[in-house]
C-alpha cells in the first residue's frame, strides 16, 4: 500500500501539471509554451544511467547529500571548485552503484544480506569504511566508538547522525558488492599450471638478434594508390574504432581588458601618496588593511623567500643595512607597485622539533598545568610521565611517546604556531583545535638571520573608461563578424586582430588558452549552429570573447568524410610496407650473411641483446619485428618482415635461458592484472548499458 500510495502521488503530480500546462495553452503564447515544456525534456537531464534518465534537480540533491557528508567528516564545508567537482564526481559515482553497478551485480547471482552487513559494521568483521572511520585518539580502530555512535543516533535532534550513519552503511554495502564481484572475476581467471611454466619460460629466455632496416621514408610514392572504394571498405570494417565524443570545431576572438598607461600612473600616485604614511605608521596592520591589496603577514622570511613576490623586494629586505625600520625605494613589478618596510629582523630557528602529551575533556587544562609542574621540577622522563597519567601520548616515533616530529611556518598545527619562539626542553600548555596539549621543544635548527615584513601592496586596474573602450572595441568586431563565419574572418582581417583556431572542444572544456573559468564559452558553441558567430561573452569580468563555430563533430561514429585523410594514411602504408617487403626481398635473394645483406641494402647492422618476447623491457623494439624474433631459428637470415616504421631483415645470433622470472613475478603479474581488471568493470557495463554522462552541460 506504501509503494501505491507513492505511485498515486507521484502521478497525481504529474497529470495536475499536464493538465495545468494544457488550460495555460489558451492564454498564453506558444513560446512561453514551448519553453516550459523544454523544462521537462530529456535535454536537461544531467545523464542517463542503465536507462534510467537523471533529473538535474535530483542530482543537485545528491550533491548537497554529498556535501552536508563531507562537510560533517571534515568539519569544513568544500570551497574550491576542485573540491566541488570531487563531491560531484563522488555523487554521480553514487548513482552509477545505484542504478548500474549493483544492479548488475545481482543479476550475476551475488548478494550482501543483511547478517553479513552487521558484521561489517557492528560485529566482528568490520569492513575497511568503518575500521578507518571510527578510531581512537591514536589512530587505531575502536570498535566501542562504532556502538556509541549508533546507540547516539536518536538523541541527535538535527539527524546528521543517522545522515551520516546511512552513508555509511551505503558505502560498506557497495563496497562489499565491489569487493564480491572483482573475487568472482579474479578466481575464475585460473593459471593452469602449464601456463605458469610457459609463461616462466618466455621471460626467461632472451635473444641477441643482429639486423637491418630499410625506413619506409617520408618521400610519397606515387605509385600507391588508394581508392575510395577501399577507403569506404576500410571505413565500414574498422567503425568501431572511429567512435567520438561530441566536440566543435571553432575560432575566437578574444580582448583581455588590461590597465591602461592613465591607470598605471593612478597606481603610482596612490603609492607615491600613501608612502610617509607607511614609514612612520605605529598601527601596520589597520594601515595595511585600508590602503593596500595585500595583508600584513607574520611570516618570518629566510632570504630567497620573497623572491618569488620580487627580486627587488628580497634584495632590499636581506641587504645588510636593512634593519628594522628601514623602508624600500617604490618598486614595480608588472603592473603593480610595492613598497617594503623592515618590521623585524633576528636570528631566527626555522625548524623545532616537537613532542607532546594530549588531553581532552572537562579537567583537560587544570591536568595539564599540574603536568607541567611536575615537568619543570625534573626527575621524570617526558614519555615516563605521559605513561604515569594514562594520557594520549600521541604518535609514535622511534619507539618514544609523544614525539609529533618537526614542525615549520608551512608545516604546523593551527594553534601550535608558538613552538617556534619556545625554549629546548622547556614544557609548557598550548590550546588547539585538537585539545590541550603539554608541549616541549627538544631540537631546534641552527639559527639564521629572519626578519618580518610589512608590504604596501598598489595594483593598477583598470578603470571604467579603459574597460568601456576595451568593450567598445569588441562589440565594434562582434558588429563586423555578426551573420556568420565569412563575416568573422571578414572582421579579422578588417580590425587586424588574432583569431585563435581550436578544434576537438569537448563539452566540459572551461580553459581557453591561459583562460579558465570559461564555461559560458562552452555553453554557447555547444548550443549554437555551424557557422554562427556569436555575441559578446564576457568572462572573468576582464575578458571579450566573439566565438565563430565552424564545424560540429556529433557523439558516435565520425563520418567518413572526417576520417578518410586517416584512412588513405593507413591504407596507403599498408601497400607500402608490401611493396617495400617484395623488393627487399628480390634485393636480397641468395645472400646468405646479415653482412651482405646491409651492404646490398645499403645500410648498417645493428645488433639488439637480451629480447625478451614477453619482458616489458622489450617492448622499446617495433612490436611486429619483436613477434618475428619470438618464433625465429637461430643462425638463420629471416625476411624481410613488414613492421610499423620500416623493413626488417635480422639473424638471431644466440638465445639463452635464465631463472631471473619466478612464480612469484608470475604472480605479481596476474594480480596487476586483476587491478587492472577490476578497474575495467564500471567502465564496461557503461559500454553495454544506454549510459550517458551530460553534467558537462550544467557544471
Amino acid at each position: 500500500m506504501a509503494v501505491l500510495e507513492k505511485i498515486r502521488v507521484r502521478f497525481g503530480l504529474a497529470i495536475s501539471i499536464i493538465i495545468a500546462l494544457a488550460l495555460l495553452s489558451f492564454i498564453i503564447d506558444p513560446g512561453t509554451l514551448q519553453s516550459a515544456m523544454q523544462t521537462m525534456s530529456s535535454k536537461y537531464d544531467v545523464g542517463k544511467i542503465n536507462g534510467k534518465s537523471i533529473a538535474y534537480t535530483d542530482f543537485v540533491d545528491e550533491v548537497e547529500k554529498f556535501s552536508t557528508i563531507n562537510e560533517m567528516l571534515t568539519g569544513t564545508s568544500a570551497q574550491s571548485e576542485e573540491a566541488q567537482a570531487s563531491i560531484r564526481d563522488a555523487a554521480w559515482q553514487n548513482l552509477v552503484d545505484k542504478y548500474l553497478f549493483i544492479k548488475s551485480a545481482k543479476d550475476a547471482g551475488l548478494v550482501v544480506g543483511e547478517q553479513e552487513m552487521v558484521n561489517l559494521t557492528t560485529g566482528d568483521n568490520p569492513s575497511q569504511v568503518i575500521s578507518q572511520l571510527f578510531v581512537d585518539a591514536n589512530g587505531n580502530f575502536d570498535s566501542q566508538n562504532v556502538v556509541e555512535f549508533v546507540r547516539s543516533i536518536p538523541d541527535d535532534q538535527t539527524g546528521q547522525y543517522q545522515a551520516l550513519w546511512d552513508y555509511v552503511q551505503n558505502t560498506v554495502y557497495t563496497q562489499q558488492f565491489y569487493n564480491k564481484y572483482a573475487a568472482l572475476f579474479n578466481n575464475s581467471d585460473i593459471q593452469s599450471p602449464l601456463m605458469l611454466r610457459r609463461a616462466i619460460e618466455d621471460n626467461n629466455t632472451t635473444a641477441n638478434v643482429d639486423f637491418v632496416m630499410v625506413p619506409f621514408g617520408f618521400d610519397n610514392d606515387t605509385t600507391i594508390v588508394v581508392t575510395p572504394e577501399e577507403a569506404k571498405e576500410y571505413y565500414n570494417a574498422h567503425k568501431k574504432f572511429y567512435k567520438q565524443d561530441a566536440s566543435r570545431d571553432i575560432e575566437y576572438v578574444v580582448y583581455e581588458v588590461v590597465p591602461s598607461e592613465a591607470d598605471i600612473n593612478a597606481a603610482l600616485e596612490t603609492v607615491n601618496g600613501l608612502y610617509e604614511e607607511f614609514s612612520t605608521t605605529d598601527n601596520m596592520r589597520n594601515f595595511l588593511t585600508r590602503n593596500s591589496d595585500r595583508a600584513l603577514s607574520n611570516y618570518w622570511y629566510k632570504p630567497g623567500e620573497l623572491a618569488t613576490l620580487s627580486t627587488q623586494i628580497d634584495q632590499f629586505a636581506f641587504d645588510n643595512a636593512s634593519v628594522a625600520g628601514t623602508v624600500s625605494p617604490v618598486i614595480r613589478e608588472g603592473d603593480s607597485f610595492y613598497v617594503a618596510k623592515v618590521m623585524e629582523a633576528s636570528p631566527r630557528s626555522d625548524s623545532v622539533y616537537v613532542k607532546h602529551i594530549l588531553l581532552q575533556g572537562e579537567n583537560a587544562q587544570a591536568t595539564a598545568d599540574s603536568l607541567v609542574q611536575v615537568l619543570k621540577k625534573g626527575g621524570v622522563a617526558f614519555s615516563d610521565l605521559a605513561a604515569q597519567h594514562s594520557v594520549d601520548q600521541g604518535s609514535m616515533d622511534n619507539g618514544e611517546f609523544g614525539a609529533i616530529g618537526w614542525m615549520t611556518q608551512n608545516y604546523m598545527i593551527q594553534g601550535m604556531e608558538s613552538v617556534l619562539d619556545a625554549k629546548v626542553n622547556e614544557p609548557f600548555v598550548i590550546n588547539s583545535i585538537y585539545g590541550t596539549h603539554v608541549v616541549v621543544v627538544t631540537e631546534k635548527t641552527r639559527p639564521m638571520l629572519m626578519k618580518q615584513v610589512a608590504i604596501l601592496q598598489k595594483d593598477a586596474v583598470a578603470s571604467r573608461e579603459t574597460f568601456n573602450d576595451y568593450y567598445s572595441k569588441a562589440n565594434k568586431f562582434a558588429n563586423i563578424a555578426a551573420g556568420g563565419y565569412e563575416n568573422f574572418r571578414a572582421a579579422v582581417d578588417t580590425m587586424g586582430v588574432y583569431a585563435h583556431p581550436l578544434s576537438n572542444v569537448k563539452e566540459g572544456n572551461a580553459v581557453y588558452g591561459s583562460i579558465d573559468n570559461a564555461k559560458e564559452v562552452t555553453r554557447w558553441i555547444f548550443d549554437a549552429k555551424k557557422n554562427a558567430v556569436s555575441n559578446i561573452i564576457t568572462v572573468n569580468n576582464n575578458y571579450f570573447f566573439v566565438v565563430a563555430l565552424k564545424d560540429i563533430h556529433k557523439e558516435g561514429i565520425a563520418p567518413i568524410q572526417e576520417v578518410v585523410s586517416d584512412i588513405r594514411d593507413a591504407l596507403y602504408l599498408e601497400k607500402l610496407a608490401v611493396k617495400m617487403t617484395d623488393e627487399t626481398a628480390k634485393q636480397i635473394q641468395g645472400l646468405n650473411t646479415i653482412e651482405e645483406v646491409a651492404e646490398k641494402l645499403n645500410t648498417s647492422v645493428s645488433t639488439s641483446t637480451d629480447v625478451s618476447f614477453s619482458s616489458l623491457s622489450s617492448q622499446n623494439l617495433d612490436p611486429k619485428f619483436l613477434g618475428a624474433i619470438a618464433a625465429a631459428p637461430e643462425h638463420k637470415i629471416c625476411g624481410p618482415v613488414a613492421g610499423t616504421i620500416g623493413v626488417y631483415v635480422f639473424e638471431v645470433t644466440s638465445r639463452d635461458t635464465g631463472a631471473f622470472y619466478t612464480e612469484d613475478d608470475a604472480a605479481n603479474l596476474k594480480k596487476q592484472m586483476n587491478q587492472y581488471n577490476a578497474q575495467m568493470i564500471i567502465p564496461v557495463m557503461e559500454e553495454a548499458t544506454n549510459y550517458k554522462d551530460n553534467r558537462a552541460r550544467f557544471f
